[in-house]
């Protein structure tokens, strides 16, 4: 497994879409500053992305940071529905028991 790194600094990234929008190749940055240029190239999408730019198909950051927001909302809401269904299964079982033991008499 490829070894992770800190994520590159925002001024970094907007300093190379820059560089890349005044004529610059991915490959040349790539070289020059040693990260991938496919690194480069996904910083260029994603920025066209968040500026509007017609054709492009994937998320905004505020579309991708809502998106994560609602999954997290969404396990958080299946697992208090887990546990609710296991304690209504548990106090069904307790109150019949109850109940039987108690019309008995």
């Amino acid at each position: 497994m490829p070894k992770s790194r800190p994520p590159y600094p925002a001024e970094f990234r907007q300093q190379m879409i820059e560089l890349v929008r005044v004529g610059r190749s991915p490959a040349q940055l790539s070289r020059e500053f040693g990260c991938a240029a496919q690194t480069i190239a996904n910083w260029i999408a994603q920025a066209n992305a968040d500026a509007g730019v017609a054709g492009t198909q994937s998320l905004t950051t505020a579309e991708r940071e809502e998106l994560t927001r609602l999954r997290r909302q969404v396990r958080q809401l299946q697992t208090e529905r887990d546990i609710f269904a296991k304690a209504t299964a548990w106090f069904a079982a307790h109150d019949s028991k109850t109940f039987a033991a108690s019309s008995s008499s």
